[in-house]
């Protein structure tokens, strides 16, 4: 199928059905009952496609199962309110043990905030749950949203599979905006390198400008690209060691470890950064 991705809101569909594959296995790491349903023949249909040309499916599901336990580690610590940006088809709410009183809130564009909606309708969140649709270029109105979010604080901001469709500006601009609302108090991403943003778009870089979503966003400084705007690490959590840990690793996996025996410190350190789940909080 030529262009099973039309636009950057596809991606959502692409990672359901990774997360629906991972439920129906017999030893789950995590279960999203909902998932399936969300993603859709479409979803399907881009697996498909994406899968001749790359396998995605071990990183999607290492990184939903990290941030599972990063969302539930920030509660433990005191969040009361969860701002979800660029949420997709994501349904921490209804499927996580997360506390009655804690606020969540998605946003996302219209068409995916409806279409969620349709598709969740009858199935109850297990907290307090509002759906924002929201364009997050819009400058004025995302600083209003994260105003409104601040009052349930202190928030956690979640921008799972968002920053590397973003440019390094949008990013920057993203930054100092979460900044300013003090009751942000941690901000929960996944985290590519050049050499990742590479590999991809070698890979997937014709399906993904098909459908205008490139991927633009690796800093050569990882984390350290945050901390001009007030935000610094205090967990990262590399794709790769969280794959062996869980049990969700690529093939032939034993080799590159044996491999990475050998290399430098330094070596090792940008293999470990290839690809992270990272928590940051305010400097």
């Amino acid at each position: 199928m030529n262009a099973p991705i039309r636009s950057v809101s596809d991606t959502a569909l692409w990672v359901a059905m990774y997360r629906a594959a991972e439920t129906e296995r017999p030893d789950p790491i995590f279960r999203d009952p909902f998932a399936r349903r969300l993603a859709g023949e479409r979803g399907a249909e881009i697996v498909r496609s994406v899968s001749r040309r790359m396998t995605m499916d071990w990183p999607i599901v290492v990184r939903t199962a990290v941030m599972d336990e990063l969302v539930l580690r920030c509660v433990q610590e005191g969040c009361m309110a969860v701002l979800n940006l660029a949420a997709g088809l994501d349904a921490r709410p209804w499927r996580l043990a997360l506390p009655k009183a804690l606020w969540w809130i998605d946003a996302d564009m219209p068409e995916m905030v409806a279409y969620k909606q349709r598709q969740m309708a009858g199935d109850t969140p297990v907290c307090q749950y509002e759906a924002v649709g929201i364009d997050l270029t819009d400058a004025a109105a995302r600083r209003e949203l994260f105003a409104q979010a601040a009052v349930h604080g202190p928030v956690l901001v979640i921008t799972e599979g968002l920053l590397v469709y973003l440019d390094a500006d949008a990013v920057a601009s993203l930054a100092r905006d979460l900044h300013q609302q003090e009751a942000m108090r941690w901000w929960l991403t996944d985290l590519a390198s050049p050499p990742l943003l590479k590999l991809l778009n070698r890979r997937l870089g014709a399906q993904l400008q098909a459908g205008n979503a490139p991927m633009r966003f690796g800093p050569a400084e990882s984390t350290a690209f945050f901390a001009p705007f007030g935000w610094r690490e205090i967990d990262y959590r590399s794709t790769w060691e969280e794959s062996l840990r869980l049990k969700r690793t690529a093939r032939m996996a034993w080799l590159w470890n044996l491999l990475g025996k050998f290399g430098s410190s330094r070596k090792r350190e940008q293999f470990r950064r290839f690809s992270g789940i990272v928590r940051m909080e305010r400097a």
